[in-house]
């Protein structure tokens, strides 16, 4: 396991990695959406996931990181909409380089469909999948409203008969899509916010800030001197 260095900023130890490798870009080169639909519902599930596990700092959750599973290796490689690795430290990465993750496999992945996916190209992503030892994978087609899952089975990963009320094994979420919509259901009860419902939070909450930061002004107190 590399060592691990303390992130001020946060006041969690993050793993150390080695300088930037050209062998591993950081990029596929390719766009981390195709339209903005998929953006959006890239976003939601990556924020649900992340607020899920915030207070876990053994639970690692990125979009779109390249995944390299194979030392020496560099063209094997996937970018999953969203991965989640447990037992791996919270922590910015370049890539997900599985040897300096004591060779730990994201245990579930999500892709998000857009027009522009291939029969094939998702019949390769399910191999690499497969192949390099993920244990759950879902599929959600916000066009269509379809939802697939994979489950492991030994080497395989094997499609689920009926996902409507389907419980994650490792996250313990509750997927069902209601009139074409994903509902993720935390074990807590509570649905992950949609991605309106998200950038609504985040307005509300800039603008408690900003009327605290005038009250504290009508006190006499500069708000900026919280910050240092």
């Amino acid at each position: 396991m590399p060592p691990a260095v303390l992130d001020k900023s946060t006041g969690l130890e993050e793993p150390f990695y080695p300088p930037y490798d050209p062998m591993y870009p950081d990029s596929d080169g390719k766009p981390m959406a195709d339209n903005t639909k998929q953006l959006e519902w890239i976003f939601a599930l990556y924020a649900g996931f992340q607020a899920l596990y915030k207070n876990d700092p053994h639970v690692f959750i990125a979009s779109d990181l390249l995944w390299y599973p194979v030392e020496g290796a560099p063209k094997i490689n996937a970018a999953p909409d969203v991965l989640i690795a447990f037992d791996r430290p919270k922590g910015h990465r370049r890539s997900y380089r599985q040897w300096c993750e004591e060779n730990i496999t994201p245990q579930v992945v999500i892709e998000i469909l857009s027009p522009s996916n291939t029969a094939m190209e998702m019949i390769k992503k399910h191999r690499f999948y497969e192949t390099y030892g993920v244990e759950e994978y879902y599929i959600y087609d916000p066009d269509e409203g379809g939802l697939e899952g994979y489950l492991r089975t030994g080497e395989h990963l094997i499609l689920l008969p009926d996902m409507n009320g389907w419980i994650s094994p490792r996250t313990g979420v509750r997927l069902e899509v209601v009139k074409g919509q994903l509902i993720c259901t935390r074990p807590d009860g509570k649905c992950f916010e949609t991605y309106d419902e998200l950038l609504i939070r985040a307005d509300e909450e800039s603008q408690r800030a900003e009327r605290l930061a005038a009250k504290l002004r009508e006190l006499g107190v500069d708000p900026s001197a919280f910050d240092q």
